[in-house]
């Protein structure tokens, strides 16, 4: 047998680039594979793609992630926005990637196309969004969270948790440090991180980013962080009850404003959106993530699932509007109604759409 080739000191004198395909899956589930670039005679830190459409289209087996029959599996892949890639390090590239059937039509769960002609409809009121991603982090040989112990029995009832350090307060600080760091080095608008209510869930948030770059830096940040919990042994959760009982679950609060919302008088703005949300709101919430009845009861900090309600700094509602927004008398609201596995693009998409550009159509599911 030949020997194998040395490899190089580092990954930077190779004279190849890797670019990381990300996309999302036929469940929601982030997917990716990695392509490598060659060009004899230049090192790899002169293969640049500025821009997204440097890079080729792709494409891959959409029978093995739901989104494609058997006799016809070839779904492609159009590159759509490139951050940094935190583990091969520079010049390598991780690659947002919209999935599309050969005739050009998106397939199953990928509603970024749906959610940009939503934003492109009215380019002027600038939507920005604040994007708070729950988790938990689970051990995946009990199936529990990380916390809980593994002899069945229950932890302390949640208090304790929230916000706090110690050994038997914090569980997988490792894993959040970690992901915290990889966004920030991939060039993600990632804002905060804290530990939540109970043990092994944890938060962090995405934006402010504007439009249709709101979604792709949030599943872009859920991949890194199914990769760095990989690498520390554990599972992420993103149900948004994946503890029965006396826990809190999981939601992806979404903080909204626009142009109109963040001037002087934009509180007068911003209630005429509820006014809006209000008769809309079921068709949010079959668009707001899977088996969110299970968390939106009442309790828990949560509103019910079937009744529309907004407050000032009420966190037991669909919309909270903070104390500095009425205060300022213009700013942003909360929408606490989104589930912590929802799609981005959608919940991004209509909050534009029914605040902003009612006459936009509905996503097809």
């Amino acid at each position: 047998m030949a020997a194998a080739p040395p490899a190089p000191k580092d990954l930077k004198e190779m004279r190849s680039l890797i670019a990381e395909y990300v996309w999302v899956g036929g469940r929601g589930e982030m997917r990716s594979k990695a392509r490598v670039f060659h060009r004899d005679g230049t090192l790899a830190s002169d293969l640049k793609f500025e821009k997204p459409e440097d890079l080729p289209v792709w494409n891959y087996d959409g029978s093995s992630t739901e989104q494609a029959p058997g006799e016809d599996s070839e779904v492609l892949l159009y590159p759509v926005a490139i951050y940094a890639d935190p583990f091969r390090g520079a010049p390598h590239i991780l690659v947002m990637s919209e999935a599309r059937a050969p005739g050009g039509e998106p397939v199953k769960c990928n509603y970024r196309s749906w959610a940009k002609s939503v934003f492109d409809q009215l380019l002027d009121e600038k939507p920005w969004f604040g994007i708070e991603q729950e988790f938990f982090l689970m051990n995946p040989k009990t199936g529990k969270p990380a916390g809980f112990p593994e002899d069945g029995s229950d932890p302390a009832p949640q208090f304790q948790y929230y916000c706090a350090a110690g050994a038997e307060n914090s569980f997988g600080r490792a894993v959040v440090e970690e992901h915290l760091e990889a966004c920030i080095y991939a060039g993600i608008a990632i804002s905060g991180i804290n530990a939540e209510v109970a043990p092994g869930q944890w938060e962090y948030q995405i934006g402010p980013c504007e439009g249709i770059s709101s979604g792709d830096e949030l599943c872009m940040s859920r991949y890194i962080l199914n990769r760095v919990a990989e690498k520390h042994g554990y599972a992420i959760n993103i149900h948004p009850k994946p503890v029965a009982g006396d826990w809190n679950g999981s939601g992806c609060h979404t903080n909204f404003s626009t142009s109109s919302m963040r001037k002087e008088g934009g509180l007068a703005v911003i209630k005429k959106a509820m006014e809006a949300l209000a008769p809309a709101h079921m068709d949010h919430m079959k668009l707001y993530g899977s088996d969110n009845q299970l968390r939106m009861t009442g309790i828990h900090e949560t509103a019910s699932y079937d009744k529309f309600t907004f407050d000032i700094a009420n966190r037991g509602c669909s919309v909270r509007i903070g104390r500095d927004t009425e205060a300022d008398g213009k700013g942003y609201f909360e929408d606490r109604r989104p589930a912590s596995n929802m799609n981005p693009y959608l919940v991004t998409g209509m909050l534009f759409k029914t605040c902003c550009v009612p006459s936009a159509p509905l996503p097809s599911l």
